[in-house]
């Protein structure tokens, strides 16, 4: 499914709006004092799940792009990443200011101590070198191929938000959001997994 130019354009400005109404629905709320009995929590958990929604919908963009054929949704996939760290940022924030008040001590003792926020850090410091080299500038300053290998971090970030948001869930004994996740993370990577095996295969038989 060829687009023109024009129509990408288009396109790409439709979801550049749409991704930010999580954050103008969290602001509304937050103007009109709708954001419940625990603002904090809410959003905390709000930031957190639109991170993890946009980490999953990006890892979509390649098996969705090979399925159906729609090569034009590459040049939505940087834009989609860059938004799922600027919800981690916000969620990251949320924890570092209201939690802890900027006091990094307190705030690293707690990343040490609680193993769920130690694996929900480590997916957000595994983002950081990602979205500081999306430009075109740095992929060529590092290589396609180093690059290519710094951005399949986002096979290890993805996993890692899923069970930080597993660990979380599982203290409140609500585990069914976590198990879904975990579930279409795994097909997506089990995915790419069938398609590199298949590809050196074929490559393996051609050699013969």
């Amino acid at each position: 499914m060829a687009m023109s130019q024009r129509q990408i354009t288009v396109i790409k400005t439709v979801v550049f709006i749409l991704c930010l109404l999580p954050l103008a629905r969290l602001v509304g709320f937050a103007m009109l004092d709708q954001l419940g009995a625990n603002p904090l929590e809410f959003i905390t958990r709000n930031t957190g799940d639109w991170t993890l929604y946009f980490l999953c919908i990006t890892l979509a963009v390649t098996p969705i792009r090979k399925i159906a054929g729609w090569s034009w949704l590459l040049r939505l996939r940087r834009m989609l990443g860059l938004y799922a760290f600027f919800y981690a940022s916000l969620h990251f924030l949320t924890f570092l200011w209201f939690d802890h008040f900027f006091d990094l001590a307190e705030m690293w003792a707690d990343v040490l101590k609680r193993p769920f926020i130690t694996v929900g850090f480590l997916g957000f410091a595994g983002l950081l070198p990602l979205a500081l080299t999306s430009t075109n500038g740095m992929i060529k300053r590092l290589g396609g191929k180093r690059w290519q290998l710094l951005h399949r971090l986002i096979y290890l970030i993805v996993p890692a938000g899923v069970l930080h948001y597993y660990w979380m869930k599982a203290g409140k004994h609500d585990l069914s959001q976590p198990l879904m996740f975990a579930v279409l993370v795994g097909v997506l990577l089990l995915m790419r997994v069938w398609w590199r095996w298949s590809a050196r295969r074929s490559e393996l038989a051609q050699g013969r």
